[in-house]
């Protein structure tokens, strides 16, 4: 059995296990020691602390993972002129997608009405944190201590000095080329501990989902349920709608198949709700099972994980509309256009973690005059949504990087058609063969 299919079974174990619990928590006929006891003992015992300890070790793997691919990337491709146009093309693409994810929302959500008629009633009491402004983000971008960076895990700042210790190690002539030597045998070394972990992904990802559905259950998203599922047929749509077009379009290579080798990269971010968690996977995916050249799955990947968030874009568009329909708001065709440009933006300053979406829906609807108070009705809801969007992110990262190699030459092509669906994370070092 391949690894994929571990995950997916750990997935549905985890889910049924977890919805079982949480059935027995509620039930009157079970004994209250025994609901007791396994709340203890597995819930916030065994599941939480297996669940916590594999994502640490997920995202102990990303500030190195990170800063050394994309140094070996950036030298590369620094010594020659293919560096800043990839650049340019790489950010115009998650520009436009984010744009296309909202506006698909705000479409969409106008014509179902999610929170047309909708009984406010009691509220939950909410408090966002304060969004960065646009010129905090800009400003925050460059590092003052690129140390500092790699602790706090501010992933623009590693970006920029990843890419400037890059460039200038390729034009630094013989010592240049020792250092890249350096960092290319360390990042052997990163990915092998990447594959390490991804053997045991089945029993995290099993104990994870069971702890969140053994709390959740399905009774949150009763009383939201247009709201969730217009979130999820907009999100469906533009991973396989506007994704395949892009795509095809662009490159003129199948969705179909694409879909196919990216399935555990969408897997984990499904089951992480974290886009830099899940990097260690995408990057591995996309170079091993999409054929991605490294020197362009280590620039575009870790930049998109940073800033590409159409799915959180897509959450947002809907649950503006919701929102002002639920107040009975019109926020009118200028606001629509100001949600699609602060979300679209607003994508580059949040971070790749669980929950962000909210702090920064939050800056969303103060620039529409829109309350907001009102996040706290799709509270309920959106760590399932949450861990849906996060998946259309990853797809997202993997389509733009394909693309880009694709027009850069540096694209697979055999690789991509003619994966074979056997164990895909054995590392070529060890086999002597592709995985």
């Amino acid at each position: 059995m391949n690894l994929t299919s571990k995950i997916l079974i750990g997935m549905l174990a985890g889910l049924l296990l977890g919805i079982a619990l949480n059935g027995l928590q509620h039930s009157e006929l079970a004994p209250h020691a025994l609901v007791s006891w396994l709340q203890w003992a597995l819930v916030d015992g065994l599941f939480d602390v297996i669940g916590a300890i594999f994502i640490a070790s997920l995202k102990l793997l990303v500030v190195p993972l990170v800063f050394v691919s994309l140094v070996c990337g950036c030298s590369a491709l620094g010594s020659n002129s293919r560096m800043g146009g990839m650049a340019i093309k790489t950010l115009a693409l998650y520009l436009l997608t984010t744009a296309l994810a909202v506006s698909l929302a705000l479409f969409l959500a106008n014509i179902i009405q999610p929170g047309v008629g909708m009984n406010m009633g009691e509220q939950m009491a909410f408090s966002p944190k304060e969004s960065p402004s646009l010129k905090a983000v800009l400003i925050n971008i460059f590092p003052s201590n690129p140390v500092k960076a790699m602790v706090e895990g501010n992933m623009l700042q590693i970006i920029v000095f990843s890419i400037l210790m890059g460039v200038a190690i390729s034009r630094s002539g013989e010592p240049g080329k020792k250092a890249q030597a350096i960092f290319e045998q360390f990042n052997e070394v990163i990915m092998t501990m990447v594959i390490i972990l991804m053997h045991l992904a089945p029993y995290g990802v099993f104990c994870m989902l069971a702890k969140l559905f053994a709390g959740l259950g399905f009774g949150a998203i009763g009383d939201l349920l247009k709201y969730f599922m217009t979130v999820v047929l907009v999100l469906m749509l533009h991973a396989l709608g506007t994704y395949s077009l892009l795509l095809y379009g662009m490159s003129r290579l199948s969705p179909l198949k694409f879909i196919t080798n990216i399935r555990p990269a969408l897997l984990f971010a499904f089951s992480t709700a974290s886009s830099s968690a899940t990097l260690p996977v995408t990057l591995n995916v996309a170079e091993h099972r999409l054929g991605v050249n490294n020197s362009v799955a280590s620039f575009t990947l870790p930049l998109g994980a940073t800033i590409n968030m159409d799915g959180t874009a897509i959450m947002q568009g809907v649950a503006t509309v919701f929102i002002a329909q639920a107040f009975n708001v019109d926020i009118g065709i200028g606001g629509y256009l100001m949600v699609i440009l602060t979300a679209t933006l607003a994508s580059v300053g949040t971070a790749g973690v669980p929950g962000v979406g909210l702090i920064t829906l939050a800056m969303v609807l103060q620039q529409v005059g829109l309350p907001v108070e009102g996040i706290a009705l799709i509270i309920g809801v959106d760590r399932l949504l949450d861990m849906m969007r996060t998946a259309v992110n990853v797809a997202g990262d993997s389509m733009v990087s394909t693309i880009i190699a694709q027009g850069e030459g540096l694209l697979d092509q055999q690789r991509f058609n003619d994966l074979a669906d056997t164990d895909e994370y054995s590392h070529p070092a060890s086999t002597g063969e592709h995985p």
